[in-house]
């Protein structure tokens, strides 16, 4: 099959790996929760070489992704697992987690178990980074993602851009604490959050 393609992803591929960098540098392996089309894994496995980048999707991408990571000449990046975040995760433990514009195509409930997951399987002082358009205190940042919310609820109610502090409170009940929030091109932001028993801040955005 031909390999998917996101513009997207091309677009913001380099900024996001500026950010992630600088967290998983002293990590030799991350899951990838939601690989999608598989463009974010292959630059991201050339790039930080010192890590195995494990990706993982629902079995309908799996195509797409493996296709990607066919032409892909490196050693440490992983075929994809079956991860749907609401069923019993195929990984037990993961020392950095990463995902992409999933949070927002995803259900609450889900989002939920997705959480869970990621509190559930990283380890100690491990770094999960989401990226995606967030609202903060019942806002949106932009009139551009206030037109994609009505969108994504017009195809299904269910989906929705997410305010970071309903998705902080399920940070909280993992055991994830919030570390910085990294705005990005387009009207995105990444978040970032740590497995430990150390942090314990309380966040608020203005």
């Amino acid at each position: 099959m031909g390999k998917p393609y996101s513009q997207a992803c091309e677009n913001n591929k380099q900024p996001i790996l500026d950010v992630i960098k600088n967290y998983f540098e002293n990590t030799d392996s991350v899951l990838e929760i939601g690989s999608g089309t598989g463009q974010h894994a292959v630059y991201f496995a050339e790039h930080l070489p010192h890590l195995t980048w494990q990706t993982s999707d629902k079995k309908e991408n799996h195509p797409g992704i493996n296709a990607w990571i066919d032409d892909y000449s490196g050693d440490n990046l992983l075929r994809p697992i079956d991860l749907d975040v609401t069923n019993s995760w195929p990984v037990t433990a993961a020392k950095g987690i990463y995902s992409a514009n999933t949070a927002h195509i995803m259900s609450w409930p889900m989002v939920e178990s997705f959480f869970s997951g990621v509190g559930r399987v990283l380890k100690a002082n491990g770094y999960f980074c989401l990226y995606g358009p967030f609202n903060f205190c019942g806002e949106y940042t932009s009139e551009s993602n206030k037109d994609f919310d009505h969108y994504l609820q017009s195809q299904d109610p269910e989906m929705g851009i997410r305010d970071f502090v309903d998705i902080e409170e399920q940070a909280r009940k993992a055991d994830l604490f919030f570390i910085e929030k990294h705005t990005m091109p387009a009207n995105n932001f990444l978040l970032v959050w740590q497995k430990s028993v150390i942090l314990n801040k309380t966040v608020q955005f203005d």
